[in-house]
């Protein structure tokens, strides 16, 4: 609802001063909501869910035009790790076969239909320009929109500014770059041959899909490989022994997972889908990793120079939340919660790698962080106060 106070005590003219009048006004002109949901994701869109279900309002506010959107925006043949089955947001089954990978326009589709089938508040086109706390309500800004809230939840994720390393502007003009985010399929590329930097998962696949029409070159040590490919008949007998124990024993809830939790973050993922011997059979040349440009040409930790016509960049993420200034990050920029809850009373995050379990980034794994945070909002907001200790960890 849009504040519409007419009592003689918050008229304009009432005010003797221009900067009380200018406060004042957008007093007025805000939107007043008892939750706002940053990021129309399958984090936000399941956080969504469970708070429609205890009859909580919300609002998710998402930058993209359509539910999913950032799923379409992935290189054309990504296909999910997990099989459709462990794929399901709460209340809405992943549609077809259930021990297929879906594709990442199959899970785009899903998002769509799952925000239709529970008609969620979502104001599509609306990038969150700044989150702040004026007295006792968040304020939440997007564009010429304003918004104030009792709870907000940082629905975001922890992958959301590209990284690239600052030499790479050094590379010669001519030289093709994209980041991994950016690439789309290998007709973006030039001819020559393409150097990919970072061998995890997203590099891998890349360098074995570029290597078919172009000589490739990936850089960087290889993490290990999981021990079965996914959807393979040995992924179907290990998967389900195996979630379990990413999401119920690898969780901060006990102290397995809490020991785990340390590691974890500092460690790289192995291959799930891709394997040596399938980049060793497509031609693909394995490099040490990159750590400077010479003479316009990209140089590796031995000494090798790659004389190279394209450069993509699978370098990952690193979490961007300039835009909030609240104080629930260290000193790294790196947001502290337990569980997803803040020491900044009714602030959340969700969708973040291990928030609770290893799951809790998976799309099957968030559901769970999704509900105990619904229901922490529908404690606090119903009570005024949660007597659960608080405990910060980092993310």
């Amino acid at each position: 609802m849009v504040r519409n106070d007419h009592s003689s005590a918050t008229r304009m003219g009432d005010f003797s001063d221009a900067g009380s009048q200018l406060d004042a006004y957008f007093h007025l002109m805000s939107e007043e909501v008892e939750t706002v949901i940053v990021g129309g994701g399958q984090a936000g869109l399941a956080v969504g869910y469970h708070l429609a279900q205890l009859g909580r309002s919300f609002v998710i506010l998402d930058a993209n035009e359509r539910p999913g959107d950032s799923w379409r925006r992935r290189w054309d043949s990504l296909r999910l790790f997990t099989p459709a089955y462990l794929s399901d947001l709460p209340g809405l089954e992943f549609p077809g076969p259930r021990s297929r990978c879906p594709s990442k326009d199959e899970m785009a589709d899903y998002l769509e239909t799952y925000a239709a089938r529970f008609d969620l508040p979502i104001r599509h086109n609306t990038r969150v320009q700044s989150v702040t706390k004026i007295k006792n309500d968040f304020v939440i800004t997007a564009g010429d929109h304003r918004f104030e809230a009792d709870n907000v939840v940082l629905a975001t994720g922890g992958y959301q500014a590209p990284y690239v390393p600052n030499f790479a502007n050094q590379l010669d003009a001519s030289i093709v770059q994209l980041h991994s985010s950016e690439y789309r399929r290998p007709a973006q590329l030039s001819e020559g041959a393409v150097l990919v930097v970072g061998a995890a998962n997203s590099g891998a696949e890349i360098a074995l899909e570029v290597a078919a029409t172009h000589r490739t070159w990936l850089s960087g040590p290889h993490p290990g490989s999981e021990p079965a490919r996914p959807g393979s008949m040995f992924d179907r007998i290990l998967t389900p022994p195996f979630w379990f124990f990413i999401s119920r024993v690898a969780s901060v809830t006990n102290p397995i997972g809490r020991r785990m939790r340390p590691q974890m973050l500092a460690t790289t993922l192995p291959l799930g889908r891709v394997r040596p011997k399938d980049l060793d059979a497509a031609g693909v040349v394995r490099l040490p990793r990159t750590i400077a440009v010479r003479e316009g040409r990209p140089v590796m930790e031995d000494g090798q120079i790659a004389d190279i016509g394209n450069v993509i960049w699978s370098t990952g993420y690193r979490p961007s939340f300039d835009w909030v200034s609240l104080d629930v990050f260290d000193q790294d920029g790196r947001p502290v919660h337990d569980r997803g809850t803040t020491a900044e009373p009714s602030c959340y995050f969700i969708g973040l790698f291990f928030l609770t379990s290893l799951t809790s980034s998976l799309v099957g794994g968030v559901a769970r962080d999704a509900e105990y945070i619904a229901r922490h909002i529908a404690a606090r907001t119903s009570s005024g106060h949660v007597s659960a200790a608080w405990t910060a960890v980092p993310s």
